[in-house]
């Protein structure tokens, strides 16, 4: 019987990526005693306040000790176990940097780091909790894995697939509870391999995390200008689908939407793969500024920050006429 059931799915989106990652960890543990949970005092943060009141053997709480817990996770996989270890994104990628890059990196040990409330969603606790540069400080780094899922469904498939990987795989969630479904029903999930979820002859949007939702309705508002524009999701950063983008060559613009700062994430990592293609459309990058940003609500942050759909359709429509 298939997990990926509509009532499944229509819960992990109210859960919001953070609860659906918890409830794929407790799937997970059902089966396979080797799985562990581990946290830096934001367990209920993550979700996984259940999963420690079922598998507690299973759960260790190593408080707020971000650069312990890349250590001890790094320990106990080198043992054999698979090690989830979560905390908020600015915390998971900026405070146990010497651990990630030696341990995951460079012994490629394989801890699955969970960044949460990645992004903006952490609102108003303002820029120290705020994971704006997450995937670039990550992508520095070799040998680590980086999954960024599209929504609370593509959250489990995520988990899943990083339990079955022998490699050291950041897992960056971004977005709220109650967040829209991108994938209603299971589907083929493969890490490195990018999801075409619209066809566009124009423009193509390539999108991560929730920009791919936000994309998919800003590509409807574009249908409507005359403007045909091909969505797709690459949730997997590195190792990045350089054949799927490279087939967004014919189009007259390429565009990259993630909720993170232009410096150092897909935008980045796009511009890289295409780079030595001798031709080769101007491409448009969507995304935070490199700058702080100020304490607001989740909803009022999108919307300051040019992520939301009619902003994104807005930003192609104004770049197409040029």
């Amino acid at each position: 019987m298939s997990y990926f059931t509509p009532a499944n799915i229509r819960m992990w989106s109210r859960l919001g990526s953070c609860g659906a990652h918890a409830m794929a960890m407790g799937y997970l543990a059902e089966n396979d005693k080797s799985i562990i949970a581990m946290e830096a005092d934001l367990g209920v943060h993550a979700g996984l306040d259940r999963f420690r009141r079922s598998y507690p053997e299973n759960y260790v709480n190593v408080g707020i000790s971000e650069q312990n817990m890349i250590a001890v996770a790094a320990g106990m996989a080198s043992e054999g176990y698979k090690v989830f270890a979560s905390t908020f994104a600015s915390f998971a990628s900026a405070r146990p940097l010497d651990q990630i890059r030696v341990n995951m990196g460079y012994m490629q040990l394989p801890v699955k780091l969970m960044g949460l409330t990645a992004g903006l969603s952490a609102g108003f606790l303002g820029a120290t909790h705020l994971g704006t540069e997450d995937m670039a400080i990550i992508r520095s780094i070799p040998n680590i894995t980086i999954l960024s899922p599209a929504d609370s469904t593509e959250t489990v498939k995520a988990v899943l697939a990083a339990a079955e990987s022998d490699k050291p795989v950041y897992i960056r969630l971004t977005g709220t509870m109650g967040s829209p479904v991108v994938y209603k029903e299971d589907y083929d999930y493969r890490i490195g391999k990018g999801i075409k979820l619209r066809d566009g002859i124009d423009v193509a949007i390539i999108a991560t995390g929730t920009m791919v939702a936000e994309s998919l309705k800003a590509a409807e508002a574009l249908s409507e200008q005359g403007i045909s524009a091909s969505v797709i999701d690459i949730h997997t950063i590195r190792p990045l689908d350089g054949e799927m983008i490279r087939q967004c060559l014919d189009c007259k613009l390429i565009v990259t939407a993630e909720e993170h700062s232009v410096t150092g994430g897909l935008g980045s990592a796009v511009a890289e793969e295409i780079s030595p293609c001798a031709h080769k459309p101007p491409q448009l990058l969507i995304g935070l500024p490199s700058s702080y940003p100020v304490a607001d609500s989740y909803e009022a942050m999108l919307e300051k920050y040019g992520l939301t759909a009619e902003k994104i359709a807005g930003k192609i429509a104004e770049f197409m006429k040029q």
